[in-house]
């Protein structure tokens, strides 16, 4: 998940870069009024955990998720939408106070903020287009392949330990990547498994490609699962959103939002 990385509406062909840098939302309804404001950074192009819809307002699994998280604690939330490589630069610089955008828990995230505990979980898979004829996916058998991953993902990372022996362009969001193997500016892709499901199984653009090889698992660059993250001095709204998390699973509501987007669970 990003980092690792389902992607959507080719990430509804909606880029970031494409729309303003800021995007807040009204706040949740049934809030108090006089509730914390928490201000919750969102990529807005990872389909379908996050995008913009036509009337240009933040959908998706992530948004749903906060949304539930913020009413469950009765704090007052406002959308952030922010870049991808920005996010844990601007966490930092408290230009908002949480993330809810598919970040996986890796080590070296986790060096630089805290994590709530996983609200979803996803191996990373590669893809290519239908008819492509490769032994496996190790980096031997990629060698005369072009890869393509997104910047500044765990899976950017693993190819870059990984698979440094392979051609590897990196396309600046999943839309542009997912475009630049349709459209044959790579061969083969390496993206959260969740991320790109939506694409191959509900876009036409999609249709053109399938999974190849097993799916990757690997603590130290795909984390524990998505997490919420949080300054590291922030421990208490930490425990707040773990909280929430435990209402909204108790409750059902997890599980309704989870069936919204997906055919199985991703807990």
């Amino acid at each position: 998940m990003k980092s690792s990385q389902l992607s959507k509406l080719i990430r509804k062909g909606l880029l970031a870069s494409a729309l303003p840098m800021a995007l807040l939302s009204a706040p949740v309804a049934g809030i108090a009024a006089d509730a914390d404001k928490i201000r919750i950074a969102v990529e807005g192009a990872f389909p379908p955990f996050n995008y913009v819809d036509a009337k240009k307002q933040l959908q998706g699994f992530d948004v749903d998720i906060a949304k539930a998280l913020c009413a469950a604690e009765e704090m007052s939330c406002e959308f952030v939408m922010q870049e991808w490589t920005g996010m844990i630069p601007n966490l930092l610089e408290n230009r908002y106070d949480a993330i809810i955008s598919s970040m996986s828990m890796s080590a070296e995230r986790r060096e630089k903020v805290a994590f709530t505990q996983r609200y979803y979980d996803s191996p990373s898979v590669f893809i290519v287009r239908k008819g492509t004829k490769i032994p496996g996916t190790a980096a031997e058998h990629l060698k005369a392949l072009k890869l393509g991953v997104t910047s500044a993902t765990s899976q950017e990372a693993y190819a870059k330990k990984f698979y440094s022996n392979v051609s590897t362009t990196v396309f600046a969001a999943s839309p542009d990547l997912y475009k630049g193997l349709a459209d044959g500016s790579v061969d083969i892709i390496l993206e959260d498994k969740l991320a790109v499901y939506d694409w191959l199984a509900n876009t036409k653009a999609g249709s053109c490609c399938e999974f190849v090889g097993a799916d990757l698992k690997n603590a130290e660059y795909f984390g524990d699962g998505a997490g919420i993250a949080v300054r590291p001095s922030e421990t208490k709204l930490a425990d707040r959103f773990n909280h929430a998390l435990k209402t909204i699973e108790d409750s059902g509501e997890y599980d309704a939002i989870n069936a919204k987007y997906f055919p199985f669970s991703i807990r």
